[in-house]
């Protein structure tokens, strides 16, 4: 199931303005779904294994956007995963440079920790399976997330969650089990928990994988069925705002700063 850079980059004939970084920290985690969509939108993707030795870049300022995507580590294991750090700066420097973000479970955990907040061990413990997250209020006007449907479904396998949201970020939506599900630090980088990109095969992938944490699924989760029935839920609410991502991409930060809605946490 791993990604790679020739399954989405075309580099001789990449638009500096849509071009994408995509982070991959686990073999278990690629673009999938996402990607598809983001090139469907436009954009040109060049893919960054950094648990395959691939090295992260140090200034965010070459692309018109950065994804980090998901992984079973977690966001502070620099001890056995050292690149943690270099992508934890990267991120950090997306935000300094308002260079438009999406981190994705892990990558929104990273995202957190890069910035000021704090993650831990889910108090609730795992949150695993289809399921619908709430919008907030402070969501409404989002750029990118203020058109999703009231409660928009993803896909939960995560045992950390964000317990802090990073001075000045605006919580944009909760979950009974988990509050911190998405957010917006500065002007253009967000976090959502949940996965968003998965297939119904990746996901089986991941229960076999990991049994333990599967286990706390509700029964019938993993059903092939019912996980491609969830699955094209997922893509009506999420296929858009990859879409809107990408124009974000194209667009200089000051004018998406300047439409942003006045909202405090």
């Amino acid at each position: 199931m791993t990604g790679t850079a020739g399954s989405f980059v075309d580099m001789t004939e990449a638009r500096p303005e849509t071009r994408l970084l995509v982070l991959q920290p686990s073999p278990l985690g690629p673009p999938a779904r996402l990607g598809e969509w983001l090139a469907a939108a436009g954009a040109t993707l060049e893919l960054v294994r950094p648990y395959a030795g691939e090295r992260v870049p140090t200034d965010s300022s070459a692309w018109g956007g950065v994804i980090c995507l998901g992984g079973e580590m977690g966001a502070m294991d620099d001890d056995e995963h050292p690149w943690l750090a270099e992508v934890r700066a990267l991120l950090a420097d997306a935000v300094r440079r308002s260079v438009p973000l999406l981190g994705v479970c892990l990558g929104a955990q990273l995202l957190a920790a890069a910035t000021g907040g704090r993650v831990e061990r889910a108090a609730e413990g795992p949150e695993v399976g289809p399921m619908p997250i709430v919008r907030r209020d402070a969501s409404i006007g989002d750029e990118l997330l203020g058109k999703l449907p009231l409660t928009p479904l993803v896909l939960q396998f995560h045992i950390d969650e964000v317990v802090t949201l990073p001075p000045g970020a605006v919580h944009l939506a909760a979950s009974p089990r988990c509050e911190n599900q998405a957010f917006r630090v500065g002007e253009v980088a967000w976090g959502v928990q949940g996965h968003i990109e998965t297939t119904p095969e990746l996901v089986l992938e991941w229960e076999l994988d990991d049994p333990e944490v599967a286990a706390h699924a509700r029964p019938g989760s993993f059903d092939p069925e019912h996980l491609r029935l969830e699955h094209e839920d997922i893509e009506h609410a999420w296929r858009p705002v990859a879409g809107r991502f990408v124009e974000l991409a194209c667009e200089p930060a000051s004018v998406v700063g300047r439409r942003l809605p006045l909202t405090s946490i």
